[in-house]
């Protein structure tokens, strides 16, 4: 069994990929928006958490989160969202017989993409990639024009200029959690 470690730091900020299982033309996470969104503010009333840069794309999501002083329990409130956003959909998805005897559904992939932001430079390259991954994906020209990120409300925050569309892409190593 493999051994999960994870970076923690009390009260740190941490960036996450997470997606769903079968991500190939699915675009759940985009017709049911308003449940996942619905799943995270229930959970962040129960665990309070600051989302500084959230995109949520048809079959996957990234975020950028600073968790509150000496709390590191990151992993506890992905899976209250995750436990939350399946509970509100029907049972339609195929099982595995592995996912049927855990009693576990077939909607997200069990683990997620984690880094924990080590200064402001790593932050401000995560922040980034979250903004620009519509561009990326290919679903987009520019960050301004996806509904579904926290890029409109960084504008008005004065963290981004209205008309950016990326910088240095390469700032992030590799490809985080894709």
């Amino acid at each position: 069994m493999p051994d999960y470690r994870r970076y923690r730091v009390r009260g740190g900020g941490y960036f996450f990929t997470v997606a769903l299982l079968q991500r190939r033309g699915n675009r759940l996470l985009m017709e049911r928006i308003d449940l996942l969104r619905e799943a995270v503010r229930h959970v962040r009333n129960a665990r309070p958490f600051m989302i500084d840069a959230w995109v949520v794309l048809p079959e996957h999501l990234h975020a950028v989160w600073t968790l509150p002083e000496g709390d590191d329990d990151f992993s506890t409130r992905w899976r209250l969202i995750k436990t939350y956003f399946v509970r509100g959909l029907p049972p339609t998805e195929k099982r595995s017989r592995v996912r049927q005897r855990k009693g576990e559904r077939g909607i997200w992939q069990r683990r997620f993409w984690e880094h924990t932001i080590r200064d402001d430079a790593d932050f401000a390259a995560h922040m980034d990639y979250v903004h620009f991954n519509p561009v990326k994906h290919g679903l987009v020209a520019t960050p301004a024009q996806w509904p579904h990120s926290t890029f409109r409300a960084c504008v008005e925050r004065g963290l981004y200029p209205p008309s950016w569309i990326g910088g240095d892409q390469n700032l992030v190593v590799g490809e985080p959690g894709e």
